[in-house]
């Protein structure tokens, strides 16, 4: 760039060459010029004698000329401003901006608005941009925040609804255990009655056993019995009376009720069962020693021959044949010939 003002005393200026508007200008050729006046440089050893000051001055020029000529030889360029995006304001966009601010009738807050765009560089234009970009963000925070709160409101409702699925399940299986424990209780409770029941049974069982093995030495130890019981004897051996075709009563009388069983009164066989005129159904008993015990008017049979012990039931108690009433007539017979019944059977250990 040229300068008008006058050279420094001292310094002794040259025009120097040019080409153009802006010439080349050689600064090591210029300093390695003796200067005049009062600079004078010596000569130093083994090279060329330089001043500081007239070569830093000179790479100074020369880059700012190199500079200033590019930048004049370069063809102009033209240079747009992309348009911004609206900003929102800070109130406006977080939602606090005191509406109320806008309406009221302030004319210097009016005033300011209305330089705001020239100091700003904004036009109004670009400010109504800025206010629908402004309300644009602000819907979508509140969407952004609405969403979040849905989100967060479905998540709260999956995770009460995994806690109650969790629940009822718990108390399914629970449920489910009790149940078995009931039925694995019951189960053992019937276990262990039919255990019992059949320990009793078989306890019964012995006893019954034992009871029959009992009665069954006795008896074949010539044990006797009473022919048969609830009874009242009503006629004994020797009564007399029209009754009797002999004129006196021949057995002993043993009124029960029609069905009463007959036992026999010993060990024996069966010599005789069936009808027998007067007498009815009449069974004949023989014993070891050749007695004979008759059962007369009886109204069944039991057993019609063969052996038995003392103590079976060989008939029941009837009405049959010559009789006023039902009752077992019995008869001990030693040799053909009667004996008194009560007497025989006393004899034998029993009480009748």
């Amino acid at each position: 760039m040229a300068s008008n003002s006058p050279a420094p005393e001292g310094i002794d200026v040259q025009e120097q060459p040019t080409a153009g508007a802006w010439g080349e200008w050689n600064p090591t050729e210029d300093s390695a010029r003796p200067p005049r006046g009062k600079h004078r440089v010596l000569k130093q050893r083994g090279g060329l004698a330089r001043s500081s000051t007239v070569l830093g001055v000179g790479v100074i020029a020369a880059v700012g000329a190199g500079g200033i000529a590019t930048a004049q030889d370069r063809p102009q360029v033209a240079i747009s401003l992309p348009s911004l995006p609206a900003l929102p304001d800070l109130p406006e966009a977080l939602g606090g901006a005191d509406r109320s601010a806008e309406s009221a009738g302030d004319s210097d807050a009016g005033s300011a608005r209305a330089a705001e765009p020239a100091r700003s560089g904004i036009i109004p234009q670009q400010a109504d941009r800025r206010s629908d970009a402004g309300e644009l963000l602000r819907s979508r925070i509140l969407q952004q925040a609405e969403s979040q709160q849905e989100a967060a409101a479905a998540q709260e409702r999956a995770e009460a609804e995994r806690v109650a699925q969790e629940a009822a399940a718990q108390q399914a299986r629970d449920a489910q255990a009790a149940k078995e424990a009931a039925e694995k209780a019951a189960a053992e409770a019937a276990e262990k009655a039919a255990a019992e029941e059949a320990r009793l049974a078989q306890e019964a069982k012995e006893a019954a056993e034992a009871k029959a093995k009992a009665e069954r030495a006795a008896r074949s130890a010539g044990s006797f019995f009473l022919p048969t019981s609830a009874y009242t004897l009503t006629s004994h051996y020797g009564d007399s009376g029209s009754m009797w075709s002999s004129g006196h009563h021949t057995g002993l009388d043993f009124a029960a009720p029609t069905g009463t069983p007959v036992k026999a009164v010993g060990s024996g066989k069966i010599t005789s069962a069936g009808w027998s005129g007067a007498y009815g159904y009449r069974i004949v008993l023989e014993l070891p020693d050749g007695t004979e015990v008759w059962y007369c008017h009886l109204s069944s049979m039991s057993v019609t021959g063969g052996s038995v012990a003392g103590g079976d039931t060989i008939g029941r108690v009837g009405a049959t044949g010559n009789v006023t009433g039902p009752h077992l007539h019995l008869e001990v017979r030693q040799g053909g010939v009667t004996v008194d019944p009560l007497s025989w059977l006393t004899a034998r250990g029993l009480n009748v």
